[in-house]
C-alpha cells in the first residue's frame, strides 16, 4: 500500500461472508473505503498477503494501520477504539 492510498482499504472477495460483514460495519458508520477485490486477481491477492502477512480475507487497513480481518474490526468497534483510530487517521465517519 503506497502513501498515495490514504483512508480505509479493504481487501476482499465478492463471495466471502466475513467481507460482507466488515463492509457492512464500515457502511453503517458512514466510512468511505477503497475495496480491492482479490478474488480473481492473483497479483492483488499476493499484494494483500505481502502487506498483511495473512492469506485470508478480508484484510482491512485504516491509514497505515493493518487492522486485520472482520473479527478484528468488530473487536475494535466493541472496545470503542474504531472511532478513535478513524479520527486519528483523519477519516470522517458518522
Amino acid at each position: 500500500m503506497s502513501d498515495t492510498k490514504p483512508g480505509v482499504v479493504v481487501y476482499a472477495t465478492q463471495t466471502c461472508p466475513y467481507c460482507t460483514m466488515a463492509r457492512r460495519l464500515l457502511d453503517d458508520k458512514g466510512v468511505q473505503y477503497t475495496l480491492i477485490d482479490v478474488g480473481r486477481d492473483r497479483a492483488l491477492w499476493q499484494e494483500m498477503e505481502a502487506l498483511s502477512g495473512r492469506s485470508t480475507v478480508p484484510q482491512i487497513f485504516i491509514g497505515e494501520t493493518h487492522v486485520g480481518g472482520c473479527d478484528d474490526l468488530h473487536a475494535l468497534e466493541a472496545r470503542g477504539e474504531l472511532d478513535k483510530l478513524l479520527e486519528q487517521e483523519g477519516i470522517s465517519h458518522e
